[in-house]
């Protein structure tokens, strides 16, 4: 069982802050909960692929859209 559209986006919130703030991006709430469940989905996708699955609770999954939130913003600044 997943962890719920409310936690995701709970999670989503926190893990595009902490990504913005690492990567000193200036984003608003809005696009700080978009980076950070885009940012999971993708690297969840992207470890997957490779055989690695992250628990489905709230720690490994704020690392996972933390890290997938700062894999964004560094390709976004890529390809400006």
């Amino acid at each position: 069982m997943g962890l719920g559209l409310i936690a995701s986006i709970i999670i989503g919130g926190i893990a595009g802050w902490i990504a913005s703030n690492l990567m000193k991006a200036n984003t608003g709430l809005l696009m700080n909960i978009v980076l950070g469940i885009v940012g999971a989905f993708v690297l969840n996708l992207i470890l997957s692929l490779m055989g690695i699955y992250a628990a489905n609770a709230w720690l490994p999954q704020l690392v996972v859209s933390v890290l997938g939130a700062s894999l964004l913003i560094w390709v976004a600044r890529r390809v400006r």
